[in-house]
């Protein structure tokens, strides 16, 4: 941020010290702030318990924290006056840390919608919306899948028309888990312009990465069976709802017997390259996030790749997420090598 943009937009020096204390708060929650830019009272409550649980999460994991480093780009001003600005803030932070003598590099992107207010010659950020939360996956996703239960048309997000008709082909073989994650990494924090992408779209990105890894179609037609992808019918996009919804394809997984198909293991330990977790923020049996395996710590646990809040080699647990609390269960996928 060049000081001629400040000059010119005295509330970006506000953002520039936002940016400064995210990174900060990753690395050395306990240095204190220097300067108190964030009057979002429930932000800083919830942040507070949040860096208390990482404290304790980084001890347990025999991590030290090293660096964090966080580029701001604005992405929307929508509404901008002498006294009040609201705008959206894509954050891509690269954080660093040590566990037993190995470095290790975790990539996040989220997007916030940042509410800021002129105080005498200062500014002040009163609010901070997260636009992408991992914590209400499931209802988002129901309601792009399966829409008539909203009493409403279903939502049709764009889709390149030359999504490939071999996708509708049976495959047999070898699980390609090296190409699951390759495709992980590469698209980690972006849409492939082959498929349709959703405002929720962590089961849709972990589909894909099966996939890419030779995983079989099972088409049905049926939006609630099988697991598929299909192209334009009707002038309308299609898919099933285990495509995109993470509760539904954590029971495929779980029920399917040929093709595609999850074997449940007991720890995070014994999985492999190209497996899959699934996530209950609430405990209650209702699975609301899916991320896929690309890496593993100095230690031995996997870290995991995830769309909605775009996630590159995060810790497997999501201790570190607002979505995370006491009751959270997660469901262990390894995928059996040959389909």
């Amino acid at each position: 941020m060049s000081s001629l943009q400040q000059a010119e937009k005295p509330w970006k020096q506000a953002l520039y010290i936002y940016v400064n204390q995210y990174n900060q708060n990753r690395v050395d929650y306990s240095s204190g702030l220097k300067e108190q830019i964030v009057a979002d009272l429930n932000y800083l409550v919830e942040r507070g318990e949040r860096q208390f649980r990482l404290q304790a999460w980084y001890e347990e994991r025999e991590v030290v924290p090293l660096k964090s480093e966080t580029r701001a780009r604005l992405q929307r001003i929508l509404r901008e006056t002498e006294d009040d600005v609201v705008a959206d803030v894509r954050l891509s932070s690269v954080f660093y840390y040590e566990k037993r003598g190995m470095t290790h590099r975790e990539d996040i992107v989220t997007r916030e919608r940042l509410t800021l207010i002129r105080d005498g010659d200062a500014w002040l950020i009163v609010g901070i919306e997260r636009l992408e939360d991992e914590r209400h996956p499931q209802q988002a996703g129901i309601l792009d899948a399966d829409s008539s239960a909203a009493g409403r048309e279903p939502s049709l997000p764009f889709m390149n028309g030359r999504v490939y008709a071999a996708g509708m082909s049976p495959r047999s073989g070898r699980y390609d888990r090296e190409a699951a994650a390759a495709y992980a990494d590469r698209w980690w924090d972006s849409g492939n312009p082959e498929f349709a992408e959703f405002d929720v779209d962590c089961t849709n990105y972990i589909s894909q990465c099966l996939f890419a890894g030779k995983a079989p179609i099972h088409y049905t037609g049926k939006r609630e069976s099988g697991w598929w992808y299909k192209g334009y019918v009707g002038g309308r996009e299609w898919w099933s709802y285990s495509w995109a919804v993470s509760n539904s394809f954590a029971n495929y997984l779980y029920a399917s017997t040929t093709g595609l198909r999850g074997e449940l293991v007991e720890r995070p330990e014994q999985l492999m390259l190209g497996d899959v977790i699934v996530y209950d923020w609430d405990g209650d049996g209702a699975f609301q996030h899916s991320t896929i395996v690309t890496a593993f710590d100095a230690g031995g646990m996997p870290l995991v790749n995830a769309h909605t809040v775009s996630s590159r080699h995060r810790y497997w647990d999501y201790r570190d997420s607002y979505a995370w609390n006491e009751k959270t269960k997660y469901r262990f996928y390894h995928i059996p090598d040959y389909f």
